[in-house]
């Protein structure tokens, strides 16, 4: 991944259910960076799972630069349904992936339109990818979040305590976030914190929130 250009990849957003709106910080990327446009998934609010992965598709094969995926929430699983179905000339466009806060389908008490995209796949990514989960999400407790990562061979990455790492959480441009997507697109070639403890560096409110 090192080995490719900032300038040549492009930065696909991929939002979850209902869209990130302008407090996002997926919406704040678009508008900050110049490498990254948001995927048009459509039925935002009643989402298919086929829907959704045919038109994560139509994006990645009209791109004309190696791909990196922004995925948040549900918009990581349409990923992972993507990447188990693809064949290897789509999946050769792939330059990694950074996954942030998806939310566990497979859970008996998950929202039923989440559980169309139920079971997580099994799949191995063939390309890098990151996943970023923080300890109080509500949608998916660590150790799950952990075991998805494990699933994909994506290397796991602790936010701290973030909620569901969405507009809730604050985060303005997310500058961390950047940071670790700069890794992906090979603006720099420095490895995230993986230990947990150690990187909850990435949350700088994290001390704070946990006496709360």
């Amino acid at each position: 991944m090192s080995e490719i250009a900032a300038s040549q990849t492009r930065c696909l957003i991929v939002p979850g259910l209902h869209n990130s709106g302008p407090r996002h910080w997926q919406t704040r990327w678009e508008e900050v960076r110049e490498d990254c446009v948001r995927v048009d998934l459509g039925a935002w609010s009643n989402p298919h799972r086929s829907h959704w992965i045919t038109k994560l598709d139509l994006a990645i094969a009209y791109s004309d630069r190696p791909v990196v995926l922004v995925g948040h929430s549900l918009g990581c699983l349409a990923i992972a349904w993507w990447a188990a179905l693809a064949d290897q000339e789509r999946l050769a466009q792939i330059a990694g992936a950074l996954l942030v806060a998806p939310p566990d389908v497979e859970r008996d008490h998950a929202k039923d339109v989440l559980q169309r995209f139920a079971p997580a796949p099994k799949v191995e990514f063939p390309f890098r990818a990151l996943l970023v989960a923080s300890r109080d999400d509500p949608y998916a407790t660590p150790e799950r979040s952990r075991i998805f990562a494990r699933r994909w061979g994506a290397e796991f990455v602790d936010a701290g305590f973030l909620g569901h790492i969405n507009s809730d959480s604050f985060l303005g441009d997310w500058p961390d976030g950047q940071r670790l997507l700069d890794q992906l697109t090979g603006r720099t070639s420095a490895r995230p914190e993986m230990q947990l403890g150690a990187s909850v560096a990435l949350n700088p409110w994290a001390t704070d929130q946990r006496t709360q």
